[in-house]
């Protein structure tokens, strides 16, 4: 963390955000950082939940796999309770339930299993080819580009300092309104060191895994999450860990969407590292409504 004399980042807020407030047994008081957003982002959720079961798990077990349903929107001004239900000890398995509660109702739900390290059959499917991310313009370079005549909303997202580094490998979506292939390479990393501890890690990546899914959905239709007829919202979120990684460089998410129906975008998501390695695997479908003014 920074000297009391220092600012702190965007980082350092987010592990702050991740160090819950243990109140009981299998209960813990999580906060938000006050960055002006109506609602809070549906990662930081994840990942506090995440850390609350973490919390309940013998050190020997890692997740390997995260089920979640975003029930309510979360409000950024109080803080979020999160209740952790043992449901399993398993002599290789345990099985966790981790509740969101705000304002006396349930905001988030999720189960997450752990397992014991063993051996295995091991394989993956490769990393695609895609430009490095030093040959891609910085967030700076694209804000100082792109957004002179952008709307509010963009101006605002993209303003703001955030603990995530987004470089996406393709412009296009963000600069027209072309209706483009449901497909999105994008080279994500963290803006400051992540702790060694793996609870840190693990939680950091299931944070940075909730970005950017919603807007691939949106491609084949030449449009995006900030325009203001679309209503967006993150409903389910599932997440495979597959190998461990210090989050210490780029991240590859590569994304698709297989389908869009019912007001309701559906996307697949792989995370590499940059040696090839596949560390994650995520699945999420998200509202993608048209607003009834639109």
């Amino acid at each position: 963390m920074p000297n009391s004399s220092e600012k702190p980042t965007a980082m350092d807020q987010l592990i702050e955000t991740l160090d819950l407030e243990k109140l009981e047994e299998d209960l813990f008081r999580g906060k938000s950082p006050q960055n002006g957003w109506q609602r809070v982002f549906g990662g930081q959720v994840i990942a506090q939940a995440l850390m609350a079961a973490q919390r309940c798990v013998a050190g020997d077990r890692h997740v390997h796999s995260l089920h979640a349903y975003f029930v309510r929107p979360g409000d950024p001004t109080v803080p979020i309770i999160f209740q952790v239900e043992r449901t399993r000890d398993g002599s290789s398995f345990t099985t966790r339930r981790v509740v969101a509660v705000q304002h006396g109702k349930t905001i988030f739900a999720m189960s997450c299993s752990f397992q014991i390290e063993e051996p295995g059959y091991d394989h993956q499917m490769a990393m695609p080819s895609v430009a490095d991310p030093k040959q891609l313009i910085g967030e700076k370079e694209f804000r100082e580009l792109f957004l002179a005549q952008a709307p509010e909303s963009v101006k605002g997202y993209w303003s703001r300092e955030r603990p995530i580094e987004i470089r996406p490998v393709s412009l296009t979506h963000y600069i027209s309104n072309e209706k483009l292939d449901p497909n999105a390479h994008i080279w994500v990393r963290t803006t400051g060191p992540v702790p060694e501890d793996h609870h840190y890690r693990t939680a950091i990546l299931a944070y940075l895994s909730d970005m950017t899914l919603l807007d691939t959905s949106l491609y084949p239709h030449g449009t995006s999450i900030f325009d203001p007829q679309i209503q967006p919202a993150s409903l389910d979120h599932a997440m495979w860990f597959h190998r461990p990684s210090k989050l210490d460089d780029w991240l590859l998410y590569t994304q698709d969407s297989p389908s869009a129906s019912g007001a309701r975008g559906m996307t697949r998501g792989s995370i590499y590292d940059r040696d090839g390695k596949l560390i994650a695997s995520v699945a999420q479908e998200g509202l993608i409504r048209k607003r009834a003014n639109a």
